[in-house]
């Protein structure tokens, strides 16, 4: 039986970054899955990175894990949150890939006796990239975002490798989606079309008519605007979508839909559907906006100044949120600027992700607080770790209780490099990373949230609870309700419920196995506690 040719849809971007193609990407891929198809999508960085993991956030925005280990752009994230799928690390195609997989063939003489160049040697690493994730899962429709903007000298043999398999595969099995911005002067009030007009120029001067346009804008575009947009971009005026500021990201396959997006995509490229189903999905949205409660959850970060470092964290509290019809308002604390007054009119606090020694000093501070006052706390990664510190310090008396991450020789390590990672030199793709078994201890906090005894969740760390005082510090009353299946690796910290509301911290993170129709449990115990204390407030 012949194998149905997959179809190929390409999101590029132009005008500025930031626009939301990631978010037009998984739109669209909801979209077509919600019509019975089979779709995955990838992500094209063009960055000379391998991979995102050693990038600061305030540059790129969030790191994101997938279950294999591979960091990638947070745009992965939204591609797992939309099409409830798990991806791998060949999902993201970096530039830096691209380049050592050409050199190692080069090296191993595969090359030999031609000149390797970008084209046809790059064009084709990169086609080939494309095409391995496509054929491997057997999906309908591929999407492949291209990060970046068009004009941009490190996409461009990115740009010239869609448009050969534009041209290899022919018409009817590749599509374009374009998106720019239609800005609004705030002298004259009109939606202006001129920067998409030479963002769609740029593009098709590189060989590439754009087959859909998505204008982001304030406001939907005007009837007229779109009629221009399609009559000096060379598109249908059906093709040329609004793409409007709106409450909830989750609101934008809607959007797309009522627009007739899906419809044209499936009559561009010769798709049958096979269903039509978007009914979770709305009831999900239908929670989002009719939601009964509000409570306020405080997150002290190091990276507050850019939101996108934590949006993970932003989606999942809203996942967990929508599931108990409440509305989630987060107040962003800078770790440095932490002081105990901050914490006066909140419901429950989460303590995330970082490295490094800056701000740890006003994250345990803020972890102390919510222990005495028994406000409900979540803590994650990095602060799992500070609240054994602060527990260390502040219950146990170990004075000078720290991380070696932060003080090289302190009088009580209680948090130490893993001993595999003690001879590493390399940072790149050398954490414990990725999906990992966690066996959760029966009775416990942790184990009515999960309501099973061995769950897996995804890991990015170095530093683990030092071993040597895992039994001292039980004894003190933080119980270990998860470790690894060894028992060697401490997973879960809890304080138990007859001494506080809600204590709970992983060295995992569920941010990143969070789903609208799924929320994770450590996610729905925070807001469920979070709800109650709003309620005794009240």
């Amino acid at each position: 039986m012949a194998m149905t040719q997959t179809k190929y849809v390409f999101i590029t971007g132009g005008v500025l970054s930031g626009l939301g193609k990631g978010i037009t990407t998984a739109s669209i891929g909801l979209l077509l899955k919600s019509r019975g198809l089979r779709v995955t999508a990838i992500k094209i960085d063009p960055y000379l990175n391998c991979d995102a993991g050693t990038m600061n956030p305030y540059q790129h925005g969030e790191v994101f894990v997938l279950d294999d280990g591979t960091e990638v752009d947070m745009d992965l994230g939204s591609y797992e949150r939309f099409l409830d799928v798990s991806l791998t690390g060949d999902h993201n195609i970096t530039t830096g890939k691209v380049y050592r997989a050409v050199i190692e063939k080069e090296r191993r003489g595969e090359y030999l006796g031609q000149t390797v160049q970008i084209i046809p040697h790059v064009t084709d690493e990169i086609k080939a990239a494309i095409k391995r994730v496509a054929e491997r899962e057997g999906v309908d429709v591929a999407l492949v975002e291209l990060g970046g903007t068009v004009g941009d000298i490190e996409s461009m043999p990115f740009l010239e490798a869609i448009r050969q398999m534009h041209q290899e595969l022919g018409h009817s099995n590749v599509a374009f989606v374009h998106t720019t911005l239609v800005p609004v002067l705030g002298a004259v009030g009109e939606q202006k079309t001129k920067p998409t007009q030479h963002s769609v120029k740029e593009l098709r001067a590189l060989g590439i008519q754009p087959d859909v346009i998505v204008g982001r804008c304030e406001e939907p575009l005007k009837p007229e605007i779109k009629r221009k947009i399609a009559l000096f971009c060379d598109v249908p005026p059906e093709a040329v979508i609004s793409d409007p500021d709106v409450p909830f990201v989750y609101e934008v396959p809607l959007v797309f839909e009522e627009q007739g997006l899906t419809d044209y995509l499936l009559g561009r490229l010769g798709l049958r559907p096979r269903a039509q189903d978007l009914t979770e999905w709305k009831a999900f949205l239908g929670a989002l906006k009719g939601a009964e409660r509000t409570v306020r959850v405080a997150l002290v970060g190091k990276y507050t100044a850019l939101k996108d470092s934590y949006v993970s964290y932003v989606e999942a509290l809203t996942h967990a949120g929508a599931r108990h019809r409440a509305r989630v308002e987060i107040q962003w604390i800078e770790a440095d600027e932490f002081h105990e007054g901050r914490l006066e009119d909140v419901d429950g606090l989460i303590v995330p992700v970082g490295f490094g020694h800056r701000g740890a000093e006003g994250k345990i501070r803020a972890i102390r607080c919510a222990r005495e006052r028994k406000l409900p706390f979540l803590g994650i990664c990095y602060g799992f770790q500070l609240a054994v510190i602060e527990f260390a310090r502040h219950v146990m008396g170990l004075e000078g209780a720290n991380s070696t991450e932060f003080d090289p020789t302190p009088p009580h390590p209680v948090i130490d490099l893993l001993p595999e990672q003690k001879g590493i030199r390399e940072l790149g793709a050398t954490m414990r990373l990725g999906a990992q078994p966690v066996i959760v201890r029966e009775g416990t906090l942790a184990h009515a949230l999960y309501g099973t005894t061995r769950v897996e969740e995804r890991h990015r760390h170095r530093y683990e609870v030092n071993p040597d005082y895992v039994e001292s510090i039980e004894s003190a009353g933080l119980i270990f309700s998860g470790r690894s299946p060894d028992g060697r690796l401490m997973e879960i910290a809890e304080l138990p419920q007859r001494e506080h509301p809600f204590f709970i911290a992983s060295q995992f993170h569920p941010e990143f196995k969070s789903r609208p129709l799924s929320p994770r449990p450590l996610f729905l115990g925070l807001i469920e506690a979070c709800l109650a204390r709003s309620c005794q407030r009240a």
